[in-house]
């Protein structure tokens, strides 16, 4: 399974930017998609996640992003977008693209960088 992610860039404080992921052709179903970012000299720490386990999906949000960050799936597609409102300087970081399938694969898009000026 490949993913590309696009939709990073340069935006103001208080601006907004939207992430998309979109994942090639799979074997099994991915269940899990997600967003994770990065800093220099930092872990990888979980941005949003949304699993399909159940209906309705389920949503994870770190704490620094609820309220002004959205995941959302397009199944079908197996697309995931992040809708990134209200951005802060401290947003800034690589941001990757993450899934799971059912058949105990992992897989890590390229990162898109997100700079948010002050």
């Amino acid at each position: 399974v490949q993913l590309q992610a696009y939709g990073g860039g340069l935006v103001q404080a208080g601006g907004s930017l939207r992430l998309s992921c979109a994942a090639s052709k799979t074997t099994f179903s991915i269940y899990t998609m997600g967003w994770y970012r990065q800093t220099p000299g930092k872990p990888r720490e979980m941005v949003a996640v949304i699993t399909d386990l159940t209906t309705p999906s389920t949503t994870d949000y770190a704490d620094s992003v609820k309220d002004r960050f959205t995941i959302a799936r397009d199944g079908s597609e197996n697309t995931v977008h992040l809708q990134m409102n209200s951005l802060k300087p401290e947003d800034t970081a690589v941001y990757y693209c993450a899934a799971n399938d059912d058949g105990g694969g992992a897989y890590w898009g390229q990162g898109t960088l997100v700079t948010v000026s002050s």
